[in-house]
């Protein structure tokens, strides 16, 4: 696939020194801005997290980003460099626990609504199950079945030139929806299922309602 992509393509960049020859090299601040702890910072940031992606790979390289939200500071700071992000009811796919049974790499970028700023950790990850890890993470007396337990590599913040560019959190700069799939229209169209995308999208929102937790 990637041979096939490329020769659609005539100025393809295939090594890092042509890369670096147009991209040049990062700055002493870059550089230096990566840590392989959560400082204060970094703590106080995730405190104020509603919202993670979770990026993760199979054996064979492909990958999966993976969205999770909840109250903010859901995800727990377990010490300097082990936080841990419970599991939420949802479709059963477990696409991130999948890959985490193959390879056990993950990758974190977290957001704060109106912080243009955000926080990147890297690092290893675990399946766990402890009933006092889960007991901490209930919500209305609900346990998650699982916890997501990150052993931090890598942490850096990463500057807000995307956030400002795409008017993220600017309500008057969003696009119209209109003309946007439902996700019951997407899930027909995906599936070839027989079944009534008004249907579909109200049996969706009564599970909005019903089971987040």
């Amino acid at each position: 696939m990637m041979d096939d992509l490329s020769t659609r393509f005539a100025d393809v960049v295939t090594s890092e020194e042509g890369f670096r020859s147009v991209m040049g090299v990062p700055g002493e601040r870059a550089a230096r801005k990566e840590i392989a702890f959560l400082d204060a910072h970094c703590r106080a940031f995730i405190a104020r997290s509603p919202f993670v992606l979770v990026s993760s790979a199979d054996a064979d390289g492909r990958m999966d980003v993976s969205p999770k939200g909840d109250p903010p500071g859901f995800v727990q700071v377990l010490d300097e460099r082990t936080l841990a992000i419970p599991d939420r009811l949802g479709n059963r796919r477990a696409d991130t626990f999948r890959n985490l049974l193959q390879r056990d790499t993950v990758g974190l970028l977290f957001l704060v609504p109106g912080k243009r700023e955000t926080l990147r950790v890297s690092g290893r990850a675990i399946i766990v199950r402890d009933h006092a890890l889960r007991e901490s993470m209930a919500v209305a007396g609900k346990l998650p079945d699982f916890a997501l337990v990150v052993a931090v590599a890598q942490v850096m913040f990463h500057c807000a030139k995307c956030v400002i560019r795409s008017n993220l959190w600017n309500p008057a700069a969003w696009p119209d929806l209109a003309g946007l799939p439902s996700l019951g229209e997407a899930l027909i169209a995906a599936g070839k299922l027989d079944a009534s995308a008004a249907e579909l999208d109200a049996s969706i929102e009564r599970d909005y309602v019903a089971q987040l937790y």
